[in-house]
């Protein structure tokens, strides 16, 4: 569980955006949506294969942009 302990003569809206901060970077939301409905094993196998076809094709783009201007 994620705690934020609020800081002296701090505003009650920082405290709240420090700990949305912390939530983000946690991942816990994203997690949280991804589970809230069964997925099936096979969903989840392509989903992991598009994602990794979608860095490759990132990674050669900047590659292909870093050739050219170099």
């Amino acid at each position: 569980m994620l705690q934020v302990e609020r800081k002296e003569e701090e505003s009650l809206e920082s405290l709240i955006r420090r700990f949305n901060k912390k939530v983000t970077q946690s991942g816990l939301m994203t997690a949280a949506r991804r589970k809230k409905f069964y997925e099936k094993p096979l969903t989840k196998r392509a989903e992991r294969e598009i994602a990794i076809r979608k860095r490759v094709r990132k990674e050669q783009k900047t590659r292909e942009a870093y050739a050219i201007r170099g």
